[in-house]
């Protein structure tokens, strides 16, 4: 055994036996540390008579005997004096060591020890842990910021090649036969058919839809198709149709156009009694509007003036949103802005819109104000939604031009008898109706400009004064309003090849 600097002064030893003991009995000593909670251990002093102790121990076992060191006693009890030998450190002090009892000394040898610094490697994972899970987060932020700038960049990327795509069309391309089967996808959808050729759809790129009209080779000398290219290739507005490119291969002609997926007003107005394709007539004022800024783009906005003779519901597309485009130039004029009139040998146009002037001299000379009263005829259209080279009955014996039975009602102060619509509102067709009757005037002089017939659309309806009735077949007529009532004696020039 290692010496110790602990000595214990004994003053006598005695023998005793050790009992473990169910229940609490009367006896001198008892030794918590080696008890149980089921027992208690009981030491008694060998020497004393067993005789004695049996009343007391019908509850115990005996375990074993020992001898039991006992102490001087100091008051009433035997104590056990421990004492302390103190070893002489100094000399290990003295070095900045530390001392300690010799494991194999004798007679209380020392040894001088190392002193070891408190370990900070917890401090140190700790530290590391906390530095490490910082990076990590710092990692993570940079890798997605880096992620993240590369994918706008990609995105970025795209829509630039998307736009340059797109922006090729923004003039007209030329295409060959092979790429109008390309992208109409061999004339796979079919739009519509007229006199003059076939409508398919197609697509230039995934995004941008285009319209492909492919004209007949029997009609015509191809003036149709040089009116198109020729007028609406510097054409930029937003309420006039863009021709996208054209084709002359060989015997194909073709033009191509944007593409808008809800058709013509044609489609819209031809039956406004009908809720299901009635727009509403704050919707049908927008368009209106739109048209009339369209025609006076063409009649003031270009280099030079563009008549376009065949303004009408059918060729006037309608985009997503319902904003109008005229379209189909096939009949179009060009002619300088500082001269108003036309020559013309035969008429155009479409039966019901076309003007007077353009049958008969007798009206005056042809000028832009024929597409005034085309505009005008396609309001009453609108209005009435139905077509005005018909007839309306009215006491189911009289025919009646139908343009002129909305002049009645009006003059009459009569209700208009059109579909009104949830609003409940008619001054927005009155409107539409008075406008239209101004821009069916019989002589052109009584017609207003298509810029007077902006603002009496975008004004209030109530300061409109009914026109003159356009139905009397008389000269020109002297009106109240803003238009002035005189006859313009403007000389007819030549088209421009």
């Amino acid at each position: 055994m290692p010496p110790s600097p602990f000595s214990v002064s004994i003053a006598y030893i005695n023998n005793v036996t050790l009992f473990s003991c169910a229940t609490p009995v009367m006896l001198d000593y008892q030794v918590p540390c080696l008890g149980d909670p089921g027992s208690r251990i009981y030491a008694v002093f060998s020497n004393r008579r067993l005789k004695f102790l049996i009343p007391y121990l019908r509850s115990c076992s005996k375990m074993y005997d020992l001898s039991v060191p006992f102490g001087d006693w100091v008051g009433n009890d035997g104590v056990l004096q421990f004492k302390w030998s103190k070893p002489n450190c100094r000399e290990c002090e003295g070095k900045g060591k530390r001392c300690r009892w010799k494991n194999n000394g004798t007679n209380g040898e020392i040894e001088c020890q190392h002193v070891r610094k408190p370990s900070n490697t917890w401090k140190l994972v700790v530290t590391g842990g906390i530095l490490g899970s910082l990076l990590l987060v710092l990692l993570m932020i940079a890798a997605y910021r880096v992620y993240s700038a590369d994918r706008k960049e990609k995105e970025s990327r795209l829509r630039i090649e998307r736009f340059l795509e797109d922006y090729k069309a923004l003039k007209p391309s030329r295409y060959l036969y092979a790429d109008i089967r390309r992208i109409t996808n061999q004339f796979k959808d079919k739009l519509g058919e007229g006199a003059y050729g076939t409508v398919f759809k197609g697509k230039l790129s995934s995004e941008f839809f285009i319209a492909v009209k492919v004209l007949n080779s029997s009609k015509g000398d191809g003036e149709e198709f040089v009116n198109e290219v020729r007028t609406m290739g510097h054409i930029h507005h937003v309420n006039v149709a863009r021709l996208v490119g054209f084709c002359a291969d060989g015997f194909v002609r073709a033009l191509v156009y944007e593409f808008f997926p809800n058709g013509s007003l044609q489609d819209f107005i031809s039956s406004a009694d009908c809720k299901n394709s009635f727009l509403g007539w704050d919707k049908l004022q927008d368009i209106a509007l739109g048209i009339a800024k369209g025609i006076d783009y063409l009649h003031q906005g270009c280099d030079q003036r563009i008549l376009h003779f065949d303004i009408k519901p059918h060729n006037i597309l309608l985009d997503q949103n319902f904003t109008p485009k005229i379209s189909d130039f096939g009949l179009a004029k060009l002619c300088s802005k500082d001269q108003s009139m036309v020559s013309m040998t035969t008429a155009r146009g479409t039966m019901g819109y076309i003007a007077p002037e353009v049958f008969s001299r007798n009206f005056g000379n042809v000028s832009y104000k024929a597409d005034v009263y085309s505009f005008g005829m396609l309001l009453i259209e609108m209005v009435g939604g139905r077509k005005n080279i018909g007839s309306t009955i009215e006491n189911t014996t009289n025919e009646i031009y139908y343009p002129q039975w909305i002049y009645n009602l009006l003059e009459e102060g009569d209700d208009l008898r059109i579909h009104i619509g949830e609003e409940g509102d008619g001054k927005i067709p009155k409107k539409l109706a008075i406008v239209g009757l101004w821009c069916i005037q019989w002589h052109p002089v009584d017609r207003p400009t298509m810029k007077t017939t902006v603002q009496m659309l975008e004004g209030e309806g109530e300061s409109l004064t009914m026109p003159p009735n356009p139905f009397l077949p008389t000269g020109p007529t002297t009106r109240n309003g803003s238009i002035p009532a005189r006859r313009l004696e403007l000389e007819a020039i030549a088209e421009l090849e």
